[in-house]
């Protein structure tokens, strides 16, 4: 049976590409965005990539029973949570700031989590990813919102992993940074010579991960070949960061 996989945030980040590499892999991939309310973006969003199934649900419960009326399992879930990286000075920042950015990043995906275990836990098995960021584990200076955000829904992945572990369900995290995305590195920024060089210079591969890479990652650890691997968060960020 093909397994059953339900992305967040599909249209953002990293998840179209994690989506065509895991419908290659055979996998049924149903995915949420905050756009799919409307009609006509779920249709393009199939049309760009076929094969996905765009569920109009929000409501993180309606998702999940969504993904289980069709395929009768939930066997991944994949917390895509896309938000822009919100820069300034600590006494510049905002509550709005960093009620929104705390949102986006932890508590939507702390929902959507709590919404999809029932079913694994029941099953006695199911994955469930994190697509994070390698920026708590090196800092940015004027990036503390986001970076703070990122470090909770990190630490949240692998204290999910020992209380889940019990339950045959793998949790990981990956820790993105630098990987191309229309999200965080806009075309313009990057045509631009001098952002470019900036950019580039602290990356000691001297280059932009491709969405490819992530996705077949991200495809690695939503598959058996996997299942001994829980309570990880790995960088995926050309060098700029390593585990700790």
């Amino acid at each position: 049976m093909a397994r059953s996989i339900l992305i967040t945030d599909i249209a953002h980040f990293v998840g179209g590409p994690s989506a065509r590499a895991l419908l290659a892999e055979g996998a049924s991939v149903h995915g949420v965005d905050a756009s799919f309310t409307d009609a006509a973006a779920r249709a393009a969003f199939e049309k760009k990539v076929p094969g996905v199934r765009a569920l109009a649900a929000q409501d993180p419960h309606e998702a999940v029973a969504a993904v289980l009326e069709a395929e009768g399992q939930l066997d991944v879930l994949i917390n895509n949570d896309a938000w822009p990286a919100v820069r300034g000075a600590v006494d510049e920042a905002t509550d709005k700031d960093l009620h929104e950015t705390f949102e986006a990043l932890v508590f939507k995906s702390f929902a959507m989590t709590r919404a999809a275990v029932p079913q694994m836990k029941a099953q006695k098995a199911g994955k469930i990813l994190f697509l994070s960021s390698a920026a708590p584990l090196n800092g940015i200076p004027n990036y503390s919102i986001y970076a703070a955000a990122r470090g909770a829904a990190n630490s949240l992945a692998l204290t999910l992993a020992k209380e889940l572990a019990g339950f045959n369900i793998h949790v990981n995290a990956l820790g993105f940074n630098f990987i191309e995305s229309p999200d965080y590195f806009p075309a313009a920024l990057m045509e631009d010579p001098k952002s470019r060089d900036k950019i580039l210079s602290n990356i000691p591969l001297r280059r932009l991960g491709k969405p490819e890479e992530a996705a077949a990652i991200v495809a690695f650890l939503s598959g058996p070949g996997s299942d001994f691997i829980t309570g990880q968060l790995i960088p995926v960020a050309g060098g700029w960061a390593t585990a700790r």
